[in-house]
């Protein structure tokens, strides 16, 4: 923890630093963790920390809960961040945590944004988490699944942060306003008129409302954006009051949750596929927008559209996979902002499309029997044969040339005798893949009512 200069004035210091909570009383969220009698509270309140790790989105408490920790426990604690520490910063916070566990003396490490080490930084901590020298806490907002190492993970408890809510998130705000750290030393109002316009009915809890709908579960932007607010309002005298305008300045523009890298890439993808495979176009082009928006490269997003076109609609539509390629092929030809119209389309086309997911389980099923049947031989009736050798071994013997027939069909046997009968693919009543079903009803029957003809070539 750092200590204050002599010049450096708590007034001086942004809302949030100056609102960040010192006991749990005070922290806001999280109550799955921190309410009475859960796990997280109780190993807190009786200082038996293990090592863990705070995985959530930014502004949810995982720094603030840190600091709440360092003033509880008896153990020496150390903060470490992983964007200013290499390896030897590390080796020498190491060498001191061994020492006082020598004398016999705890020491925590937090580690903020973890996710930041590299492979060699975090392995310098795994021997003395190993051994006990250190009691290793992380804060990330990356999934640890991929971020941390499987060998450090596996020694850590790994607690989930959500981001809060705006309830939550109000109530903090309300806080502020009343908390003599925050702006508890004057009054805050809302104007009820528009300047030059007519009178809007909004009321003070309205704008904490506002704001914390706009901060998106994150308290220091719901803080950042108060701060904001207040100190661009009207002053009169110990009052501050806050215009319908001045509230829309500042909210203007919701920054939207977001990381291309990060977790919420796929969660915002799996809304698009899941939305579009519901058949529901307007929330499709809602997680559409929400992902082009934020920057996200709409030729990632074609190729998902691609997959879809043949994952969830397949031969219910057959020309689902022809505007998704065209989607795509747009997207390469003229980029943003201008694609985002052509996913559009081809978004709501493969939403109100019927559905079928046949040709998924179709080779779903195959795979799982070719992966267990790797050396199932290939019939010899299929086989091609160029040589004499492979003439004289019946390769190829027996087959029968489809187009030389009437119909067009064979009863011949293409699949490993082994396998003879199992079907893969299953067609819908669904759209257009009612007409593929009936012709494969038609073909089976054929092959019934002809494979006496087909003589076995060996």
């Amino acid at each position: 923890m750092e200590d204050r200069t002599l010049f450096e004035q708590e007034a001086d210091l942004p809302l949030a630093a100056r609102l960040r909570p010192r006991t749990l009383e005070e922290f806001v969220g999280q109550t799955h963790l921190l309410g009475p009698g859960k796990v997280l509270r109780r190993l807190i309140e009786e200082d038996r920390i293990s090592s863990m790790i705070f995985w959530g989105p930014p502004g949810v408490g995982k720094t603030t809960l840190a600091s709440i920790i360092a003033a509880r426990t008896k153990a020496t604690f150390i903060n470490f961040s992983a964007v200013t520490s290499g390896i030897r910063e590390i080796r020498t916070v190491m060498q001191q945590a061994e020492e006082n566990r020598r004398f016999g003396a705890r020491t925590i490490v937090f580690v903020d944004e973890i996710h930041r080490f590299n492979k060699a930084q975090q392995d310098a901590f795994l021997p003395f988490v190993e051994k006990g020298s250190i009691i290793l806490i992380g804060a990330t907002t990356e999934n640890p699944s991929f971020e941390v190492n499987g060998a450090l993970l596996s020694r850590c408890k790994v607690f989930v942060m959500k981001a809060l809510t705006t309830e939550e998130l109000a109530g903090l705000l309300a806080r502020a306003l009343k908390d003599p750290r925050g702006f508890g030393d004057r009054e805050v109002k809302m104007s009820p008129k528009v300047s030059g316009g007519p009178e809007v009915p909004l009321s003070l809890n309205d704008m904490l409302e506002a704001v914390a709908s706009f901060a998106n579960g994150d308290a220091r932007t719901a803080l950042l954006t108060l701060e904001m607010v207040v100190l661009n309002g009207d002053t009169e005298g110990d009052t501050v009051v806050i215009t319908p305008e001045t509230l829309e300045q500042c909210t203007s523009k919701k920054s939207l949750l977001y990381d291309k890298k990060g977790e919420e890439h796929y969660n915002l993808i799996s809304a698009l596929h899941k939305s579009m495979r519901n058949s529901d176009p307007d929330a499709a082009v809602y997680w559409l927008a929400r992902m082009l928006e934020a920057g996200e490269d709409p030729l990632y997003i074609a190729r998902r559209v691609v997959r879809f076109a043949s994952e969830d609609v397949g031969l219910a539509e057959p020309r689902a996979l022809e505007m998704a390629v065209a989607a795509y092929q747009a997207c390469h030809f003229i980029g943003m902002p201008e694609c985002s119209v052509h996913l559009t389309q081809a978004v709501v086309h493969l939403s109100i499309a019927p559905k079928s997911n046949a040709l998924y389980l179709a080779y779903g099923a195959a795979r799982e029997d070719a992966l267990t049947q790797l050396a199932e031989p290939v019939p010899l009736v299929i086989r091609n044969a160029p040589t004499r050798l492979m003439k004289e071994l019946n390769y190829g013997k027996g087959y029968e040339y489809a187009h030389d027939t009437e119909d067009k069909l064979t009863a011949m046997q293409c699949l490993p005798d082994s396998l003879m009968g199992r079907e893969y693919y299953h067609p819908t009543e669904q759209g257009a893949e009612a007409r593929y079903k009936n012709r494969l009803d038609q073909i089976k029957a054929w092959k019934e009512r002809h494979r006496g003809s087909c003589l076995d070539p060996t």
